[in-house]
């Protein structure tokens, strides 16, 4: 196949990438041995160096073995953009183990069942959401709850939140304690690196993302998916140096995208602003106060800072590039934020199953507004046709878009028939509709799964669907994305009664908000009396 794009890489760009067999924990060693005094991790105004965090890393790491866990053992994180969460993803794979990351959104339900798909048998989670993991846990193989609070990297720590936790700082805990506190760790056990052989090819990651069955997969990423990608990223990049970039982290972590962003910036020795609320005021006051250069986000973040009323109090004069993923960006919206910074918004495309970096516009060459740019080096793409996979669509025209390269997973865990469905021959079919031009630029134009994009957020209708069937008031239910000026989409839930009952919006919306993170509960409701089916009986959803 002919990689037409490759005539559109930006300058000093390769086409071909001479890979190292390196692991991202490896990559944090070599960036503390480089530049160990540089800044690597702020938060609140407190600054970590790549030497601080390497030591924590080796902290934790050393906890995470004295407490059982072992190589290839799950190790889920329920945490915000703290500190902690970025110490604790790289001190488990330091020691070979598996890190599942979760949603802090999610309900109990959502959470017990990745818990145990994933089979963790510890967590780290926020402090604000330990008694409801306490109650969860007996349902879970979880033994031990690492509690992270916000106030552990504050300058001025409140007072202590978990009187049940021991307290005994110089203590090390024992493993049949199964709540420990984050701050103990780092008090009670070594900084020396612990000696674990980890290899490119074992599993470093369950990343969770939602299906069209209402049920989450668990993608599974090893550490050359993970390493191999942030190596074609920075490559991407070459006019950025070690130690020149401050970016800011107001993707959550726990999405693919924000942990993209948290391994690219220890690989380019770049520190990572973290923001665990980011609003539209909290970023542009994180951007003003740290002087951030790349500003990595989804559009409805620009849309907010453009229409908030103290936009003109902050200097986002700092910001030379940022870069939008997860969601279209709406070019108006494009062209408003460069006007007022002067810097320049790359549209891209991620997706899990691709760890999850694979198409992003050139920064020194033509960036096409409504595209999501060129493939990344030795990532190979196809546009097949809708009925036949194995047809390749002419420029122009729509198709699949089919990726292949060294960052696609080798399929979701334990689920062998939704792999088959979406990983064959080593290609992944992303299910979505995409045209491509004559220069290789690609164009998303419509998605062949019903999922629904606010807000940056994969929202899948089905599990919607399934929710609402279970209301004993609802015969059936149908959800469907809809557009929204500021999320881009929302989600609408068209409902039919059951003869002689009686149900109003309000009624719904609590029931939702009682079974579904919060971005999933509908906005809308409609009330039909029956809904589309085909011939077969299966519900027209495109026909709502």
């Amino acid at each position: 196949m002919e990689k037409i794009w490759v005539r559109s890489y930006g300058e000093g760009v390769s086409r071909n990438l001479d890979y190292e067999s390196i692991t991202m924990s490896d990559v944090l060693k070599r960036s503390t041995a480089n530049f160990p005094k540089a800044k690597s991790l702020e938060f609140a105004g407190n600054r970590i160096n790549f030497k601080a965090f390497d030591d924590q890393v080796n902290q934790v790491a050393n906890a995470l073995i004295a407490m059982g866990v072992a190589k290839g053992d799950r190790v889920a994180l329920l945490l915000p953009n703290i500190p902690q969460v970025a110490v604790a993803t790289y001190a488990t794979w330091r020691i070979g183990g598996v890190v599942v990351m979760n949603n802090p959104l999610y309900t109990d339900g959502e959470l017990e069942h990745q818990f145990n798909d994933s089979g963790a048998t510890v967590l780290i989670a926020l402090d604000l959401l330990v008694p409801r993991m306490l109650k969860l846990k007996p349902k879970t193989g979880i033994k031990t709850i690492i509690v992270a609070h916000i106030r552990d990297y504050l300058r001025f720590p409140k007072k202590q939140l978990f009187p049940f936790v021991a307290k005994d700082k110089h203590r090390v805990i024992p493993p049949e304690i199964d709540v420990i506190e984050w701050t103990t760790l780092l008090k009670s056990y070594s900084k020396r690196p612990p000696s674990m052989d980890v290899g490119i090819d074992d599993m470093a990651a369950l990343q969770y993302t939602g299906g069209t069955t209402g049920v989450s997969k668990g993608v599974v990423l090893s550490h050359g998916n993970i390493s191999k990608n942030c190596q074609q990223g920075l490559a991407w990049l070459p006019m950025l140096k070690p130690r020149e970039k401050v970016v800011l982290g107001s993707l959550p972590i726990f999405h693919a995208f924000g942990l993209f962003v948290l391994n690219m910036c220890v690989l380019g020795g770049w520190e990572m602003v973290l923001l665990p609320r980011p609003t539209a005021e909290e970023i542009m006051k994180a951007i003003a106060r740290t002087r951030v250069n790349l500003f990595p986000g989804v559009p409805t973040m620009f849309v907010d800072i453009l229409n908030h009323p103290k936009l003109k109090q902050y200097d986002l004069s700092s910001l030379d590039l940022c870069v939008a993923g997860a969601a279209p960006c709406p070019v108006d919206i494009l062209e408003r934020f460069e006007q007022l910074t002067g810097a320049q918004i790359l549209e891209g495309y991620g997706i899990s199953e691709a760890s999850p970096a694979t198409a992003i516009n050139p920064v020194n060459g033509k960036n096409k507004p409504g595209t999501i740019g060129l493939p990344f080096p030795d990532t190979v793409v196809k546009i097949t046709a809708l009925d036949d996979p194995d047809k390749e669509m002419p420029l122009g025209e729509k198709g699949e878009l089919v990726i292949k390269g060294p960052q696609v997973a080798e399929g979701y865990y334990h689920m062998a028939e939704e792999t088959q469905k979406t990983f064959k021959d080593g290609w992944l079919y992303t299910g979505d509709v995409a045209t491509m031009d004559k220069d290789g630029y690609i164009t998303i134009v419509d998605r062949l799964k019903d999922m629904i994009i606010a807000s940056g957020y994969n929202i899948y209708p089905r599990e919607i669907d399934e929710v609402l069937f279970a209301h004993p008031k609802i015969v059936e239910a149908c959800a469907k994305g809809v557009p929204d000026p500021k999320r881009g989409e929302t989600v609408k839930a068209y409902v039919v009664k059951q003869p002689g009952e009686t149900l109003t919006e309000k009624e719904l919306t609590t029931y939702c908000r009682e079974h579904l993170a919060a971005y999933k509960v509908p906005t809308l409701f409609e009330f039909l009396d029956e809904l589309p089916k085909s011939a077969v009986g299966k519900i027209l959803r495109k026909n709502l």
